[in-house]
């Protein structure tokens, strides 16, 4: 052996350096910039997934498939997850991570709320504490989402969670109690949840979804902390072509959400809101979007909602105002809306002081017409010491039959509102414009 070294070693040494045939040229473009929170410069291919009933990488029918296809992409830093047709049960939300595109087949992919099952709490629940005792554990199983509150513990009090284990009547859940639930105050939980939801998200987008929430089937919760499809800190986040039906709540909820943008979704036959902004939400971003046959309003823009843009949104048959604005939802443009058959006023401003009252929104070229129902109700009610409105080149009517017309007053502006711009609106109704202000001013 030790003769053969030599030899092996002049073979070794004789060989020439492996390069390829065609070699080229490899540094940076001059284009080439880094990302702005990474290391590495755009990529052409992002990470992706298939998840579905069948003939997919993950294949299952319920939350659970859906949701390990969502961390492992999210895990790769973003990507996309195709949701094939199919009707998924979800006995938690979806939960949506950072960066994530989440796109189901159009008019096939259907994520269905399971039953809630529901019981008093059997001891108190105190603020922070992470269990829970139930009176009755029947439905109630470990991975589930749950929902825990009492009388006084609703809106953001109310706490979301899930359900990490389970000894006997007691549960433990992933997140601390919001507040104290106390059994004399009928403190209780109950396995509801948002569909899909995003807590402290960034830049997910939602495509091509059907939420069905099986009302019947399911107790209240508050769209402060739920919905069909719910944000919370859901930064930059996209929801397109999506539908909620038949949810006991609000349809599309987002809260301390900004630059929120909601493209061509129907929420309908919801018990609570159609869609609704709130806490804060800036610049959110809600175009060509149906809100019928929902239990209350079909926008609700609720505290702090600041220059957004609501436009050709069509917003009808709803169980109380088509629009209703009020605590600081100042400075927004809603453009090209049809607002018509809802129970109560068309636009209502809420009674507000002067501090927090919607002042600056324009409304221009809408359609209002035939609101209320059961009572009379005038096409725009502005409450409150609301101020700077400006009204322009709105259709403001009533085209039933004269013996059903209740949307009898145009605009009705009560005493303390503050100027309003009238300009370029056509009016028909009974009364055109309603002034309770002392010099109508």
């Amino acid at each position: 052996m030790k003769r053969n070294l030599p030899i092996a070693f002049a073979v070794i040494v004789a060989l020439p350096l492996a390069t390829p045939a065609h070699a080229g040229d490899f540094s940076p473009r001059p284009e080439e910039s880094q990302l702005p929170h990474a290391m590495h410069s755009e990529m052409k291919v992002h990470p992706s997934i298939t998840v579905g009933v069948k003939d997919a990488d993950i294949v299952g029918d319920d939350n659970r498939a859906l949701q390990a296809a969502v961390d492992y992409i999210g895990k790769l830093g973003g990507g996309t997850v195709e949701i094939g047709p199919g009707d998924y049960l979800m006995h938690d939300s979806l939960h949506l991570r950072s960066h994530v595109t989440v796109r189901g087949t159009p008019g096939k992919t259907i994520l269905r709320k399971a039953k809630g099952a529901v019981s008093p709490l059997a001891i108190d629940g105190d603020y922070g504490e992470e269990q829970i005792t139930v009176v009755n554990p029947d439905g109630f199983k470990v991975g589930y989402g749950v929902t825990i509150r009492d009388d006084t513990s609703w809106g953001f009090h109310t706490t979301v969670a899930r359900i990490i284990g389970q000894n006997g009547n007691t549960f433990a859940i992933d997140t601390p109690l919001n507040s104290d639930c106390l059994i004399d105050k009928k403190a209780m939980a109950a396995t509801i949840y948002p569909v899909v939801s995003g807590y402290y998200v960034d830049g997910v987008h939602l495509q091509n979804l059907i939420v069905e929430g099986d009302k019947d089937e399911n107790t209240y919760i508050d769209g402060c902390r739920g919905g069909g499809i719910f944000l919370y800190r859901g930064f930059g986040a996209v929801i397109e072509n999506c539908v909620v039906r038949n949810y006991n709540g609000d349809g599309i909820s987002f809260q301390q959400s900004n630059d929120v943008q909601v493209h061509d979704c129907i929420s309908e036959g919801n018990l609570g809101l159609g869609f609704h902004p709130g806490s804060g939400s800036q610049r959110p971003v809600v175009r060509e979007n149906i809100a019928r046959l929902n239990g209350q309003d079909g926008l609700y823009l609720c505290w702090r909602v600041r220059h957004g843009l609501f436009e050709k949104n069509i917003l009808e048959n709803n169980g109380r105002y088509g629009i209703s604005i009020g605590h600081k939802d100042s400075d927004n443009l809603l453009t090209g809306n049809e607002v018509r058959g809802n129970e109560e006023a068309g636009v209502y401003f809420r009674n507000e002081t002067l501090g927090m009252a919607g002042h600056r929104n324009r409304l221009e070229n809408n359609i209002i017409e035939n609101n209320g129902d059961k009572n009379a109700a005038p096409g725009i009610q502005i409450r409150g010491e609301t101020h700077d409105l400006v009204f322009r080149d709105n259709i403001i009517r009533d085209t039933r039959p004269a013996d059903e017309r209740k949307q009898t007053v145009g605009i009705r502006i009560e005493k303390l509102a503050g100027p309003v711009v009238l300009e370029g609106n056509q009016i028909d109704a009974t009364t055109k414009i309603e002034d309770e202000r002392k010099a109508g001013k």
